[in-house]
């Protein structure tokens, strides 16, 4: 392997390895403790504790209780799950249950 090959071997396993490190942080928007408020809430926290463990911050927000965090984040249909970090900023409304799709939108897999 000559100088070049080997820095760029190590340059993609230093991405590769800060990607693996970095924080996650979400906020799932939803309306009390509906039926589909609680299976976006159970659904979102298996699928960070199986993809993101111990790189994750999740914040539920209940619109009921905390409507001016709806309004000033625009928040106009529930469940929303927005991934305020890492950039960019991103947004996946309604069924939540598609896990590709979630972890498609959360930036864990890339579309084939």
């Amino acid at each position: 392997m000559n100088e070049h090959e080997v820095d760029s071997t190590q340059a993609f396993e230093q991405l590769a390895g800060k990607a693996q490190e970095e924080r996650y942080v979400l906020r799932l928007y939803v309306t009390g403790m509906t039926p589909r408020s609680t299976e976006a809430v159970a659904t979102i926290k298996a699928l960070c504790e199986e993809h993101l463990q111990g790189r994750y911050d999740l914040e539920v927000i209940d619109i009921y209780q905390h409507p001016q965090l709806a309004r000033d984040e625009q928040i106009i249909a529930v469940p929303t799950l927005v991934k305020k970090l890492p950039a960019p900023l991103r947004r996946l409304i309604g069924n939540l249950s598609d896990v590709e799709r979630v972890l498609f939108g959360l930036d864990l897999r890339r579309k084939t």
